[in-house]
């Protein structure tokens, strides 16, 4: 017999829904005993195309490899900076867009864009449905660490080239994201770029066309 998700569970889905944020200020405390297994293994639920699993999950602990990611990722940020100019400078100069040193646990995503898992199905129109699946990995991963009050921040301002490099992974591994795992040092309901007056969500409706 499949489950019923009654009223109660639709309530504390949207809930959980509402309160997924991108985290950038971590304590630094580690994660409990096993916490971290158990969420991957949740997320290692998450559909793929041709049941393909393509995502390959690096673990960086050395210490090394983690300054030459914040280096990057710090390069990377003033570069950005360079293109806004007056207001919108200023204030992306005050944005903290990663939490980069103070998150315990740091994980590279990969895609193995040459998996032969999953025989090529559903791939040959739409190859790019593996990263896809990587994708949905990464939310399934982000959801399951919001339950156990764990905080996920995705750093996209890297170079995907250098971060594999510096990894040393295979060729044929593509980056998908890099992301900071912890418990968060604050809660907030409202994403942080909307607090800080960067851009606020708006209206689904905009987002929706009919033909």
């Amino acid at each position: 017999m499949p489950p019923v998700f009654d009223d109660r569970f639709e309530h504390a889905f949207e809930t959980l829904l509402h309160w997924r944020r991108d985290v950038r200020r971590f304590r630094e405390e580690p994660l409990a005993a096993g916490l971290l297994d158990k969420l991957l293994d949740l997320a290692d639920l998450a559909p793929s195309v041709g049941n393909s699993q393509p995502w390959r999950v690096v673990l960086v602990e050395d210490a090394a490899r983690r300054d030459k990611i914040v280096a990057g990722f710090e390069a990377e940020n003033r570069a950005a900076l360079e293109t806004y100019e007056t207001d919108k400078a200023a204030l992306y100069a005050r944005l903290k867009l990663a939490g980069l040193r103070e998150a315990p646990v740091h994980l590279a995503v990969f895609c193995d864009c040459e998996t032969a898992q999953g025989h090529g199905l559903g791939r040959r129109t739409m190859p790019e449905t593996l990263q896809y699946s990587v994708v949905g990995m990464i939310q399934t991963l982000w959801l399951a660490a919001r339950i156990h009050g764990v905080g996920i921040g995705w750093v996209s301002i890297v170079d995907p080239v250098a971060v594999h490099d510096t990894l040393d992974v295979p060729a044929d591994w593509q980056l998908v994201a890099y992301l900071c795992v912890g418990y968060p040092q604050e809660e907030h309901i409202d994403p942080e770029l909307e607090r800080e007056g960067w851009q606020g969500r708006t209206p689904l409706s905009t987002r929706i066309f009919r033909r």
